[in-house]
C-alpha cells in the first residue's frame, strides 16, 4: 500500500489491515523458512506496509 492509500483509511479501517497484513507476514515468513519462496522480496514489501500502518496509528494517536 502506498502512504497516499493508508492517509485515507480512517482507524478502524487501518487496524483491520495491519492485522491481516501482520497474520500474512508471519505466514509468508513461515512459508519461507519451510522451503524458499519464488519472490521473497514480498517480505520486504510487506514489512514495510505493516511499519507504514503501525505509523499512521501512533501518529493518530499523537495528535
Amino acid at each position: 500500500m502506498k502512504q497516499s492509500e493508508i492517509i485515507e483509511l480512517s482507524t478502524e479501517e487501518l487496524q483491520e489491515k495491519l492485522g491481516s497484513f501482520k497474520k500474512s507476514y508471519t505466514d509468508l515468513k513461515l512459508a519461507h523458512s519451510i522451503s524458499p519462496l519464488e519472490t521473497p522480496m514480498q517480505l520486504r514489501a510487506i514489512r514495510r506496509t505493516v511499519a507504514r500502518l503501525a505509523t499512521e496509528l501512533t501518529k493518530r494517536e499523537v495528535q
